[in-house]
């Protein structure tokens, strides 16, 4: 998961790199006979227009999505407290339904049918503790991919409000 992450904010980077790049005056070419002086104005100003207009800066890209490390556990956790919560609903029970015939028990056939109740709650417990953490995983999956996507989204808008700019200015912008 953490190699995953890092591969994400490494392509996100490139991604924002190759956008700064193409902004560049390398990439740029004025068809107007613009300075060079001229040029570097206007790249600026079409910059500071398409991270206004777009919520993007190529220079300052948002930070990838912090999530939580990958719990683990999930199965044993709810195995445990289920486990626990059994053997306590098991002594409940028991004292419930003929507290004289529970009483008369020996304490080995008192001490079996909560071990049982225990086991049987413990099942459940780890499949529903597993559950969680799938259930879990899989949501700070989709944050990622959403926040994946919307800087994608962003950078798409930079690069074509900037490149309008550029364009209604009187410049070719190759990427």
């Amino acid at each position: 998961m953490q190699n995953r992450m890092l591969a994400r904010a490494a392509i996100a980077a490139a991604a924002c790199l190759v956008t700064a790049a193409s902004a560049q005056a390398g990439g740029v070419q004025p068809t107007q006979g613009q300075s060079a002086e001229q040029m570097q104005k206007d790249v600026a100003e079409c910059q500071a227009l398409a991270t206004q207009s777009s919520g993007f800066n190529p220079a300052a890209p948002p930070p990838p999505v912090a999530s939580a490390p990958p719990e683990v556990g999930g199965r044993a956790k709810g195995a445990l407290v289920a486990g626990a919560a059994g053997a306590a609903a098991a002594e409940v029970r028991g004292q419930a339904r003929g507290g004289e015939l529970y009483d008369q028990a020996s304490d080995d056939a008192k001490q079996e049918y909560r071990q049982n109740q225990a086991k049987s709650a413990a099942a459940a417990g780890a499949v529903v503790g597993g559950a969680k953490q799938r259930q879990d995983r899989r949501a700070n999956r989709a944050a990622e991919q959403q926040q994946a996507a919307q800087t994608q989204s962003q950078a798409s808008a930079y690069d074509q409000a900037n490149q309008g700019c550029l364009l209604g200015r009187g410049y070719t912008v190759t990427p």
